[in-house]
């Protein structure tokens, strides 16, 4: 199983980026998929996260209503369009799925790294002010 982020670059503060994730080995078109991001220096932290059945989506509170998050089943992708960037947004992004299929969880069960048992190699975004 592979999971590849693309789509990651240099943007000016108050622009967008579309950051995809394409997995690869197994469908993930029932499974919880999410994003992550890490700055230098700092702990990997949640960013945003859709439910197996794409009906729920959830959000760091730093990133809401700037960020959403969707997924392609057909593609077997998931997508992260970003917009309103801020310079504090840089980071590497990785993607991240769960390998189970069909299960709900409680919410914050969602923001947690545990939860997720692929990983992709990140993408880096920057934000300059």
């Amino acid at each position: 199983v592979q999971l590849q982020a693309s789509g990651g670059g240099l943007v000016q503060a108050g622009g967008s980026l579309r950051l995809s994730c394409a997995a690869s080995g197994r469908t993930f078109s029932d499974s919880v998929m999410g994003w992550f991001r890490q700055a230098a220096g700092k702990e990997r932290e949640f960013v945003a996260a859709i439910s197996w059945s794409g009906s729920m989506t959830y959000y760091a509170d730093s990133v809401k209503d700037r960020f959403t998050i969707s997924r392609d089943n057909n593609k077997n992708t998931v997508v992260l369009q970003m917009s309103s960037l801020k310079p504090e947004d840089t980071a590497v992004y990785y993607c991240a799925a769960d390998s189970r299929r069909r299960t709900t969880y409680g919410e914050y069960e969602y923001y947690r790294r545990s939860l997720y048992d692929y990983w992709g190699p990140g993408t880096q975004v920057t934000v300059s002010s």
